[in-house]
């Protein structure tokens, strides 16, 4: 079995939207709850206690009010934070759970299909529990063999409501056989998201930097107007300015979504196999290497993850090489290496076998190269 999630646009009406901001509040109040007393009983006992939605209810009536399922959702995650924050096998960026923003936090909740409690009516509407039938885009139909397991109510920050309805399935049904001779490989580019070992560059588009002007006269109007200051009552017009710059920012990520799934999907249908470096994008946007903007701007994280899933719903493989092979640095045709290629300003690679090549596209062949043998070692 195998899970697929569909993302739908929704448009409830004013008193829906109400019950929404009631279960994104009453969400966040009981993880910050439940957080607290975890806290306060590991301090008088030295061990963290086990805490439910159902203690809260007689204190505060209007928890009540909204889906019992996305409070016992809340108490899943918080267990799901700690157990991230003690486990042996954790991240770094797994640390201790923190309390939840009203400023900040994401708006979402999620709930649970019980019996029919979730499901799409007359491919206009999704049923979900105490909201009724909200009207939706159905842009996809799912098939009639797809169970609903669960749907994912989210706020984005320029105001658009959001059901994420994830389906179980039958993965069997997909017999497609890869052929890992039709196989291509990815080296990263800042200016161009990727170079490919064909030679071709992945996209030219810097959408953040394309609405850059737009953004920062609409970023300047709103410092001026009341409420910009910090303790300072926000003003109307301070709100709708707010909207405004929050609908800039939510166009620009539309743009950058859009254009990624479209180069996955092409990709993804075109080759078998997909070679790619596993690069720390975090750390490569950090002030040292002074191109935060532009590797923020590309998306490529986002866009190695579109490839994986897409590639696995094809039966296809995507190959990861570790991030320290020296791809740059290694001629494709002799294997000679060149120590001097640790320069980022070496656009092209010069080799004493008589090789001249861009820098990126050479990479690009070692990591197929290196993505192959990996693929045909684990086989």
């Amino acid at each position: 079995m195998a899970n697929k999630a569909i993302k739908y646009r929704v448009y409830p009406t004013a008193e829906q939207g109400t019950m929404f901001s009631k279960t994104f509040g009453c969400c966040r109040k009981v993880y910050n709850l439940m957080l607290s007393d975890k806290i306060e009983g590991y301090k008088a006992t030295g061990k963290f206690p086990a805490v439910t939605p159902a203690r809260y209810k007689d204190e505060y009536p209007y928890l009540r009010e909204v889906d019992s399922l996305a409070l016992a959702n809340v108490q899943l995650n918080l267990q799901a934070a700690f157990r991230n924050a003690f486990s042996k096998s954790r991240k770094k960026k797994n640390g201790f759970p923190k309390f939840k923003s009203a400023k900040h936090s994401r708006r979402s909740y999620t709930t649970n299909n019980q019996k029919g409690t979730v499901a799409i009516t007359d491919s206009k509407y999704i049923r979900l529990p105490k909201i009724g039938k909200v009207k939706a885009v159905i842009h996809r139909i799912p098939d009639s063999s797809w169970i609903i397991k669960s749907a994912t109510v989210s706020q984005e920050s320029d105001g658009k409501y959001y059901v994420s309805v994830l389906f179980e399935f039958d993965k069997a049904g997909n017999t497609y056989i890869a052929d890992k001779a039709n196989a291509i490989g990815l080296d990263y580019a800042s200016d161009g998201l990727y170079v490919d070992s064909n030679g071709n560059v992945g996209t030219n588009h810097k959408y953040y930097r394309e609405s850059y002007d737009k953004l920062a006269k609409a970023q300047r109007r709103l410092s001026r107007m009341q409420g910009s200051k910090k303790h300072e009552d926000k003003s109307n017009n301070y709100i709708k300015q707010l909207r405004k710059v929050n609908k800039i920012h939510r166009h620009i990520a539309n743009q950058r979504l859009d254009n990624l799934h479209k180069i996955s999907a092409e990709i993804a249908n075109r080759y078998d196999v997909v070679c790619v470096e596993s690069l720390d994008m975090k750390s490569m946007a950090n002030r040292g290497f002074g191109n935060g903007k532009a590797t923020l701007d590309n998306g490529y994280g986002m866009f190695l993850d579109m490839l994986e899933y897409k590639l696995s719903d094809r039966n296809k493989y995507l190959v990861k090489v570790d991030k320290w092979y020296p791809s740059s640095q290694i001629c494709h045709c002799c294997g000679a290496l060149h120590p001097e290629m640790k320069d980022l300003s070496i656009r092209k690679m010069t080799c004493d076998c008589g090789l001249t090549i861009s820098r990126d596209q050479n990479a690009a062949i070692n990591i197929l190269n290196e993505g192959l043998r990996l693929l045909a070692g684990a086989a």
